[in-house]
């Protein structure tokens, strides 16, 4: 199982998948990375020498910032907006949904409004003694 940048990359998957598991690296880019490196896409992850690996390593520190790195600048971009109180700010702080989605019929679990389904209003029969 080849490392890269800390994450583990499935073996038996082919390469454009497999770099997906590394975060901030989607599809596009993972193809786009493999066509920088002239690295074919469809071998498997296993059949990668260790020149091919510390290649695409390489590339992707000097050209893109991904996990912990990546991870840290979403969060302080978060805390940004949380403490200039901006509307998305507030809407990260109480938990809700911050991109427009509508929460009326939505996002329960999120506001803590679980509702149990309704029976059908018939009271049990009461046991005999």
């Amino acid at each position: 199982m080849p490392r890269i940048l800390g994450v583990n990359i499935p073996d038996n998957k082919k390469l454009k998948v497999s770099l997906t598991y590394i975060f901030g690296i989607g599809r596009s880019r993972a193809e786009d990375i493999l066509e920088q490196t002239k690295i074919d896409g469809e071998k498997r992850a296993k059949d990668l020498s260790s020149e091919k690996i510390n290649k695409i390593k390489e590339y992707i520190e000097k050209n893109y910032k991904v996990e912990g790195e990546l991870r840290q600048e979403v969060n302080a971009n978060i805390k940004r907006l949380k403490n200039i109180e901006c509307y998305r700010g507030v809407r990260h702080k109480k938990g809700l949904p911050v991109r427009g989605q509508r929460t009326q019929s939505n996002s329960r679990t999120v506001r803590g409004n679980v509702r149990k389904t309704v029976t059908s209003g018939k009271k049990a029969a009461p046991s005999p003694n």
